[in-house]
């Protein structure tokens, strides 16, 4: 006999220059080695896709962080909402940071990207300014 195997979530993979795009005006936060970008999208099953530049290294350097991404967002595939698109974005500190720390990372930022009442007190208390006002203000 054959045990049930535990169902295995699976992710839509952004492909298209559009979907990065459209992601990039959606909600965002961001760690020291990785920022996300998520959307509400059409499709019901959640989308990932992952930007490396060459400003953040070398060709060996940005492939392996691909690769820890792409493990890290396979790790937190249950967590990831349907309906919706997500990037992540690649930093330097992605190629030293320790895999447990990433998985702890980007599942508090799927948290924190859906839930617009969080806020990091840590980060609050330090603020003496007003900051610059809404992103994508009109005057």
């Amino acid at each position: 006999m054959t045990a049930d195997a535990p169902k295995v979530a699976t992710l839509r993979r952004l492909r298209r220059r559009s979907q990065f795009l459209r992601a990039a005006r959606g909600n965002r936060a961001g760690r020291s080695a990785f920022g996300l970008q998520v959307v509400t999208a059409e499709d019901e099953m959640p989308g990932v896709g992952f930007t490396v530049t060459k400003k953040v290294g070398n060709s060996p350097e940005r492939n392996r962080m691909k690769r820890r991404l792409r493990a890290a967002a396979a790790a937190c595939a249950d967590d990831f909402r349907p309906g919706h698109d997500y990037v992540l974005l690649a930093r330097r500190e992605a190629l030293s940071r320790p895999f447990a720390k990433m998985i702890k990372d980007l599942n508090g930022l799927i948290a924190k990207v859906h839930d617009t009442n969080v806020h990091d007190t840590k980060a609050d208390d330090n603020r003496t300014g007003t900051g610059r006002g809404p992103r994508n203000a009109t005057p």
